[in-house]
């Protein structure tokens, strides 16, 4: 059985997981997947770590390309997602409609978990500058290092819980209040492509081309992405 290596964005551990399987028994190939925050594998690839196939922020990959560590033509837009808050089940849902709701809801947590190297963490660390809060939130913050920061609400850390709505779900004990309002956010949008020293060239495209496919487009909607 052939086995491909690849890096993905935690973004789409879900997605992956599910499709993972059907793929494998469908073609014979072996996905060998590992899955970290976008900034992490940046690190490691520069480090020299090899993969056939690499899933990261558009941004984050334009830069590899750049770089030459992943090949220019076989890049491919697979999906969008949205930043959301969640609390633990159970727990009543604050008001996150408008930037005003959104800003009473978080001044008034006890302890807001997110995450360091994850593009969520990045933009919500800007949001909350641009809203005039973060002083506030980051003297109550639970900074997540790695992983998912809605595993700190199930331990009890923290009663509000950001991330993409698609790493939010992967956790069980929790539920997804909704994304923060769109106006004040830019979808992240996740891309696959080519390392330009895959072992396995011809299955890394063909897998490509299946992740950029109508077919995948329920499971992605399932875990929270938008194609």
């Amino acid at each position: 059985m052939e086995n491909l290596r690849m890096l993905s964005t935690l973004g789409l551990m879900g997605a992956m997981r599910s499709l993972s399987s059907a793929y494998e028994a469908a073609t014979g190939v072996r996905i060998d997947a590992d899955f970290a925050p976008t900034l992490a594998l940046l690190k490691r690839l520069r480090d020299g770590e090899a993969a056939d196939l690499v899933i990261l922020t558009r941004e984050g990959l334009d830069e590899v390309i750049a770089e030459g560590h992943v090949l220019a033509g076989s890049a491919a837009d697979l999906a969008r997602s949205y930043v959301g808050i969640a609390v633990r089940a159970g727990q009543a849902h604050p008001d996150i409609g408008s930037e005003a709701a959104l800003r009473r809801t978080l001044l008034a947590a006890r302890s807001i978990a997110y995450s360091r190297l994850g593009a969520s963490g990045v933009y919500f660390a800007q949001l909350i500058v641009r809203m005039g809060i973060a002083a506030e939130i980051n003297a109550k913050a639970t900074i997540v290092e790695q992983g998912f920061t809605a595993e700190r609400l199930v331990s009890g850390e923290a009663d509000l819980a950001v991330q993409q709505i698609s790493e939010l779900k992967q956790v069980s004990g929790i539920e997804v209040v909704g994304p923060i309002p769109h106006e004040l956010q830019t979808p992240a949008v996740f891309s696959a492509g080519r390392m330009a020293g895959a072992k396995h060239a011809e299955a890394a495209d063909r897998l490509l081309r299946y992740l950029a496919s109508p077919e995948v487009v329920p499971v992605l909607r399932q875990s929270g992405l938008e194609p």
